[in-house]
């Protein structure tokens, strides 16, 4: 008799359906297990887990042919998620489980020897896919059942063996309906290890990342080793607004893919900080693989993508980045599918003014020839400064800033400021979709919401024509300078914010 188990997997943030279907019946000679529909080599090697986790549950095979198969097959499916679902669906060719029930669940989970239930990435993805399907619930391993229960419409059943999904086909055993407070998950512990406390000095880069902050602005920091450059970036998210829940789910479901998701852990409350070394690959920055997975710009999502030693990644590297970073989305093309994941993030990157890091430093004089500062500067391509908001230079901290008791305002009072700075955004930008930060404006939002009086006209004029700005630098300097007023609690901008954002393009002044 054929059986049938439905299951997804994951592509992209979203999730397929796979219709399994088993014939088995009993061979005269010899045993055969097959599997087709494409799937890849961890699947292949699921026929060894299945007949190991099928002995230890006391269910005996002996001489059978099998086959499965993976539809649509013309897909190619990869993981170990499939493992429970292809052995259910074995258990019911074989009449010991009955598949009426099969039509209404997913199943998900990979295959211990002993028959236990181990997580699988993308649990969110898959149950919200199981939701669009129309099904009645879903069946996903314990560890996960915390992160699919997030997704409301669905019944969601924690399963830790291959005997107790069994069971619970048969009827022999009633399980209860897994569910999370979303609020109090949600709600959970916000805490950091950090505080803008801890930062001596550096006023100037204080408010800065302030603004950065305030409007979702990329951000670079230009200074000597040892001035607080990482220091004040591992700080940036503590003063970035809290994340609603959609921005939550969003993040989860790409954290969750990228096999992320520690234990029992249900959602993401918290923004993301990711901090790739920088010998990393442009795969790993952009995302990659035969079926792409999210790489840092998509971990990044809706938090920040911190770059230290920004020059030393290679030139090709970076320019990656420049797609994403206009976009907020990152497309990864292959010979047999193309995948988009979401790529919104603020992009904080740290350097040195020059190869030795001296030449900002007023105590040590800086060995660099002209040449060596110009190639060295020359790494970042004109294209991708061009898309960074502020260029900020964090000069080295003297003794009496250091032996200052107190070292300025908290991470609270600044988010503060920044929350309600976030308030007066949403509420410009009710009516547009996807559009909730200064940073984000297209070119109508700026001819609309960015207007000059006189005086602030004639000063980026005078700002465009001395240093030699593009036209995007010139959208960048009116989007900061919004943000500066929206800081203040201004409606309009005056020519005190557009001046302000001009100081923050540190390289463009340097020309």
């Amino acid at each position: 008799m054929i059986a049938k188990v439905a299951s997804f997997v994951v592509y992209g943030v979203d999730a397929l359906r796979v219709d399994i279907e088993v014939d088995a019946y009993k061979a005269n000679l010899q045993s055969s297990f097959n599997i087709v529909g494409l799937p890849d080599m961890a699947i292949r090697e699921a026929t060894n887990r299945i007949y190991s986790a099928l002995s230890s549950g006391g269910f005996r095979l002996g001489l059978m042919r099998i086959v499965i198969n993976l539809a649509p097959a013309d897909v190619r499916k990869e993981g170990a998620s499939l493992d429970l679902p292809m052995a259910l669906g074995l258990l019911a060719s074989l009449d010991h489980v009955p598949s009426e029930r099969f039509g209404q669940y997913a199943v998900v989970g990979e295959l211990g020897l002993d028959g236990t239930v181990r997580s699988v990435p993308g649990v969110l993805s898959i149950a919200s896919g199981a939701r669009e399907a129309g099904l009645k619930g879903v069946l996903v391993p314990e560890p996960n059942a915390s992160e699919a229960a997030m997704i409301e419409g669905i019944e969601v059943f924690a399963i830790s063996s291959l005997g107790q999904a069994a069971r619970f086909f048969t009827g022999e055993e009633m399980l209860l309906p897994h569910t999370v407070d979303r609020k109090a998950v949600f709600e959970q512990s916000r805490s950091f290890d950090v505080d803008f406390q801890d930062v001596k000095g550096q006023g100037f880069a204080k408010r800065a990342i302030e603004v950065a902050a305030a409007g979702a602005h990329n951000i670079l920091l230009i200074g000597p080793p040892g001035g607080g450059k990482t220091m004040l970036a591992r700080r940036l998210p503590t003063i970035l607004p809290s994340m609603t829940l959609e921005e939550s789910l969003e993040t989860t479901r790409i954290h969750s893919i990228a096999g992320l998701m520690n234990g029992h852990q249900a959602l993401v409350a918290v923004r993301p900080f990711r901090s790739p070394h920088h010998t990393v690959s442009s795969a790993a920055l952009i995302g990659g693989g035969s079926i792409p997975r999210p790489g840092e710009v998509s971990l990044a999502h809706n938090g920040v993508l911190f770059l230290d030693e920004m020059a030393e990644l290679p030139r090709s590297n970076l320019d990656v980045l420049r797609q994403p970073i206009e976009d907020g989305t990152v497309t990864i093309s292959r010979a047999t599918m193309s995948l988009t994941f979401p790529a919104r993030f603020l992009l904080c990157a740290a350097m040195n003014p020059c190869p030795c890091g001296r030449l900002s430093d007023a105590r040590t004089p800086c060995t660099c020839t002209f040449a060596q500062i110009q190639k060295y500067r020359s790494r970042l391509s004109g294209p991708l400064m061009d898309r960074i908001d502020l260029h900020i230079e964090v000069p080295a901290v003297n003794y009496q800033e250091l032996k200052q008791a107190t070292s300025g305002e908290s991470s609270e009072t600044i988010r503060a400021r920044i929350e309600a700075a976030r308030a007066r955004q949403r509420e410009r930008f009710h009516d547009r979709t996807g559009l909730y930060c200064n940073a984000h404006m297209g070119p109508r939002e700026i001819k609309k919401f960015c207007r000059l009086d006189a005086s602030g006209g004639a000063l980026i004029e005078n700002a465009m024509n001395n240093l030699g700005l593009s036209a995007r630098a010139y959208d960048r300097i009116l989007k900061v300078s919004r943000t500066i007023a929206d800081l203040e609690g201004f409606d309009e901008i005056d020519s005190q914010h557009v001046g302000e954002a001009i100081q923050y393009r540190t390289l463009d002044r340097a020309k």
